[in-house]
């Protein structure tokens, strides 16, 4: 075996340096500069031929898959490195089991000389009994830094701020503070055009091939040539290649209606670098931190579409009934099952998971009677606006205009009695205090009042919820309404006619089971009534629709 002296001038001295972000904070003595021009002058004065620099900028020492270090020890396995030296042993790495084991066992079984200057280490003079303890140290400090920086992120996680470097496509950072997104001018129309395609049924298959067909340029290429970076891996030989996990990812995104996400992953370890998806109840959401791309309704109206989505057709066409079909007498969706006619069966029975039947229903036959129906109230909405305006309040407009001005009128005399309550406590206390009331009568009376007070502020809130649903209402019927009037042709029924105007649809089993001429009952339930109305009289029964058949 040759000599751990190795001399040979054929083979490299592989002077090695490394930095990392926190390395950076304790000076400019840990600095690339610094190290260079430490070991060269040390690898100049001992006379080492053949130097060449192997540099990592920003990597971590836990971390030992570095592009350098790699290609250091691919040199060193070839037989190309005769020596190896480093400012201190914390440059080879932070993990003191892979450090020793380069240090003890694969720089001399490839005959490699290790030295350690700033820990006047060197394998040609013995092993010191003092690196390995160097090397504990050395991961010890990975390790503490690890968690302060833990601690620190996690604070700032709950206080609500960002704690995700990465920008996602269609932000950008705020010039005047860069914590704060703002949307990109350039991509946020796109992303809000993703998800209106997929509002209006269009699958992701062909969402993506829209994009690729208009050469709208893909996110990680667009990252890569506005900022450099290539942690997207971006493919430059094909610049408008959009991928289906791309955009289904976006289109999971809650940051896109301006809420901010802490959390969505974590590590077991600093020593772990693979990510892990956590648990929902780890996960803080704080909500309208930053501009909004989308808005709230469509977002939710996609998640609702994939809750109950299908696979794509060979048309990349998704179930428009996705999200909106359930039964009517377990609760389960109906699923769509694709074959010379398309039909809908109920979840429950065919996974077993409850006792119910399949309530079997032909698509074109539920596409005909929620049509009909759609066009009926649409129809009726418009053209006698004051009866519909009734039916839907449940109530009328004057039985409205009467509740409010009831709801206002005890809402500010039990606001006013709160008041008075506040300031006989307050009194009852300062005679308390100045020795007028005794403790126990104290105790007595100031319980009375404040239980009079706890149950006024509850009838203060229930009148508060009322005032509200009722004004939610309001505006859910004249939304429903306004767009009855845009909405005059209806050829047939789409998944743009279904987001529009409808929130959920019930399928009940037939009275005569198995019957060829007795429909499915079927309730619509429209976009005008709000989910608490669900047992006010269906609104096709008031219209008498066609006869349901399946």
């Amino acid at each position: 075996m040759k000599s751990t002296e190795n001399t040979n001038k054929n083979l490299i001295t592989a002077l090695y340096c490394r930095l990392s972000q926190e390395d950076e904070r304790l000076g400019e003595s840990l600095s690339i500069e610094n190290q260079r021009l430490m070991l060269q002058k040390y690898a100049e004065e001992h006379r080492f031929p053949n130097i060449r620099f192997y540099v990592d900028d920003g990597f971590s020492g836990a971390d030992f898959n570095r592009p350098d270090f790699k290609r250091l020890m691919t040199d060193v396995e070839c037989g190309k490195v005769g020596i190896v030296i480093v400012k201190d042993q914390s440059r080879l790495g932070r993990d003191y089991l892979q450090t020793g084991m380069l240090m003890e066992i694969t720089f001399p079984q490839y005959d490699v000389r290790f030295i350690a200057v700033g820990d006047g280490v060197d394998s040609a003079k013995g092993v010191s009994d003092f690196s390995g303890i160097k090397n504990y140290f050395n991961d010890f400090y990975a390790r503490d830094t690890s968690r302060k920086i833990r601690a620190v992120q996690r604070a700032k996680g709950e206080r609500g701020e960002r704690v995700s470097s990465a920008t996602p496509y269609g932000y950008m950072r705020n010039p005047d503070n860069k914590k704060e997104l703002i949307p990109d001018p350039e991509t946020a129309p796109i992303v809000k055009r993703i998800f209106e395609m997929c509002a209006n049924g269009m699958g992701v298959g062909k969402i993506c091939d829209k994009l690729s067909e208009e050469q709208v340029v893909s996110p990680s290429v667009y990252a890569f040539k506005t900022t450099g970076s290539k942690s997207g891996q971006p493919d430059l030989t094909r610049p408008y290649h959009w991928a289906q996990t791309t955009v289904r990812k976006m289109l999971e995104n809650r940051e896109y209606v301006g809420d901010t996400v802490n959390f969505k992953t974590y590590s077991k370890s600093n020593k772990l670098k693979k990510r892990l998806k956590n648990d929902p109840e780890n996960i803080l959401i704080f909500e309208n931190t930053h501009e909004a791309i989308v808005d709230r309704k469509t977002f939710d109206l996609v998640q609702k579409h994939y809750e109950g989505r299908r696979r794509p057709d060979k048309h990349g066409e998704t179930d428009k009934y996705a999200g909106y079909l359930f039964c009517g007498d377990c609760g389960k969706r109906l699923y769509l099952h694709r074959a010379k006619e398309n039909v809908f069966a109920c979840a429950g029975h065919k996974k077993r998971t409850t006792d119910c039947t399949m309530h079997y229903i032909r698509e074109s036959v539920l596409d005909q009677i929620v049509l009909h129906n759609l066009k009926t109230v649409t129809a009726y909405a418009r053209e006698q606006p004051e009866e519909f305006y009734a039916m839907a309040t449940q109530n009328g407009e004057a039985e409205a205009k009467k509740f409010y001005k009831t709801a206002e009128r005890e809402k500010a005399q039990i606001e006013k009695r709160i008041k008075e309550l506040d300031n006989i406590i307050r009194c009852l206390y300062e005679d308390r205090v100045c020795g007028r009331l005794s403790p126990e009568r104290y105790d007595v009376m100031s319980g009375g009042y404040e239980q009079e007070q706890a149950e006024l502020r509850q009838e203060l809130k229930s009148i508060t919820e009322r005032i509200d649903q009722m004004d939610m209402r309001e505006m859910c019927i004249w939304g429903f309404m306004d767009k009855a009037k845009s909405y005059i042709e209806m050829p047939k029924l789409t998944p743009e006619l279904l987001r529009v105007f409808i929130r959920r649809i019930e399928v009940y089993e037939k009275f005569e089971k198995y019957s060829r001429t007795c429909g499915n009952p079927i309730i619509i339930h429209y976009a005008f009534q709000l989910p608490e109305q669900n047992g006010m009289p269906a609104l096709e029964q008031v219209m008498r629709p066609i006869q349901q058949t399946a």
